[in-house]
């Protein structure tokens, strides 16, 4: 007799019922399951993962980039990782991340929505949603941003503008060393809302400090680890700290922009729009008037994308700013040669967007700027519309995606020095600039950032104009060489705190 037989004959007969019932669910549930997760073909190698904890114990989650990108050198340009018990595929390189997001674009499309997001944000808006909604939000916005100026001649005197405020910031220091962080901040959000608001607001103005130092606080939080935990082990939200201040702090904007909505129907005239917000209430209003079918233009799309537009037009371009007046610091050298080409192409006139043609060492100093700073080193999550065999493996359907745009920016068989911070990367033989294929800070595919022709400008712009106004250096008693280019790690990688002197050069 063997050991279930002696169980089964010694039990009462209603333990055996139970437990006859329980072996009969969990045989069907084996049946089950093993037939419809079959893999249909090869899968993605990876490390092999612990029960519930996936891989981990071999992931640094203060750097999950690096650590993914080590692992790349192991596993290939297509593997396979498990966060806890999400099976996740990474895609390493600039030839799989391009082929994967540009020529399979419909099948890595989806977007992949960490749970704190879901909570706060709950399918609406459009940097975290997918469906109907998301292509709708996303081309509408699209197409009332250009018309407000996104990339054309109103956004360029919009920066002009800003910039000329941000420098009065700076000279208020008298070369003195400051923190940049909040003034850049305020600045590149001011852009944001002077085109879904209509208008700008005064770096003084207790609301819209509170707003843009919030967001702030937010990016750092949603990639903190703790955050991350969360989202793998969502019984643990009601311990963590960081899941309430994230939650807090999005409620607050979410409130402010109701109210700031509010304000601007009261003065709407749907012949006059002032921006985005403007064109989206009209939109409801027409579709209200002309129809009884279930819109997408409803409030909570319209606070949610305002407050997309709002975090991740301000965030990305901000830090990338703060990276470059830092690497200014660090390399004078390079600082020298850009204020030089300055000189002598446009003088003391205020830069426009038509001289980058005529400025190729700057551009290729700001291109160079935005690789080694590397914002979104895993990009935003993405996830299978359908099965897909790429690259000879099989992904399934609903299958999460990191495109490691870190292994694309620091592509060993695509730059000459990835490691360092070389302007030549942009630049040939005759010291005219080159676009390369593998810059890509901007993603790629269905999902590119919709932003990128503002983020540009505003990079040209902002940059040039403080870097006609100010030397920039590090603080006394600091010399180049100690200042830190290890980034601080939350949704987007920061640079350290520290200060800079920008000494006024007119």
């Amino acid at each position: 007799m063997s050991l279930m037989e002696g169980l089964l004959h010694q039990a009462p007969s209603s333990t055996v019922t139970l437990l006859g019932a329980g072996l009969f669910l969990l045989v069907l549930y084996l049946l089950s399951s093993g037939s419809s997760s079959e893999p249909q073909g090869k899968e993605p190698p990876g490390p092999r993962p612990l029960p519930l904890l996936g891989n981990l114990l071999q992931l640094d989650f203060k750097r999950l980039y690096h650590s993914l990108f080590e692992m790349s050198k192991k596993y290939g340009s297509v593997f396979t990782v498990h966060i806890g018990a999400k099976k996740v595929v990474v895609l390493a390189g600039y030839k799989a991340v391009k082929e994967a997001l540009v020529n399979h674009a419909e099948e890595f499309g989806e977007r992949g929505i960490p749970l704190i997001i879901t909570d706060i944000q709950k399918g609406h808006g459009i940097l975290f949603a997918n469906g109907d909604s998301w292509k709708e939000m996303r081309r509408f916005a699209l197409t009332n941003l250009r018309d407000f100026g996104m990339g054309k001649k109103a956004s360029e005197e919009k920066i002009i503008e800003e910039a000329r405020y941000l420098i009065e910031v700076f000279e208020e220091h008298k070369g003195k060393a400051f923190d940049t962080t909040q003034s850049m901040h305020y600045a590149i959000s001011n852009i944001i809302c002077s085109i879904v608001y209509g208008s700008r607001f005064e770096y003084t103005d207790p609301r819209f400090r509170r707003s843009v130092d919030r967001v702030n606080e937010s990016v750092r939080l949603l990639g903190s680890f703790s955050i991350q935990l969360y989202n793998m082990f969502p019984w643990l939200g009601p311990f963590l700290k960081s899941k309430s201040d994230i939650i807090k702090h999005s409620d607050s904007n979410m409130m402010e922009i109701r109210d700031l909505v509010r304000e601007l129907k009261e003065t709407l005239n749907p012949q006059m729009c002032r921006g985005f917000i403007d064109s989206f209430l009209v939109r409801k209003q027409t579709l209200e008037e002309s129809s009884n079918m279930k819109s997408d233009y409803h409030n909570e799309n319209l606070v949610q994308t305002v407050g997309n537009l709002f975090s991740a037009g301000t965030d990305t371009t901000a830090t990338t700013m703060r990276w470059g007046l830092m690497l200014m610091a660090k390399y004078p050298q390079i600082q020298d040669r850009v204020q030089e080409e300055m000189s002598r192409v446009i003088g003391s006139r205020q830069p426009l967007v038509e001289d980058r043609k005529n400025l190729p060492y700057t551009d290729a100093v700001i291109h160079e700027i935005q690789r080694v700073a590397n914002i979104v080193p895993m990009a935003v999550p993405h996830v299978t519309s359908r099965d897909i065999t790429f690259q000879g493996y099989f992904i399934k359907k609903g299958t999460e995606v990191f495109p490691l745009l870190t292994s694309v920016l620091q592509d060993e068989s695509e730059w000459e020095t990835p490691h360092a911070f070389n302007p030549a990367h942009f630049l040939n033989e005759k010291g005219q600039f080159v676009k390369r294929d593998a810059f890509m800070p901007f993603s790629a595919g269905r999902r590119v950032c919709l932003g990128e022709s503002l983020a540009r400008m505003e990079l040209f712009l902002f940059f040039t104009s403080l870097l006609q106004h100010f030397r920039f250096s590090p603080p006394p008693g600091v010399k180049e060489e100690d200042l830190d280019l290890t980034p601080v790690v939350g949704f987007t990688l920061t640079p350290a705190p520290h200060q800079l002197c920008a000494v006024s050069r007119v």
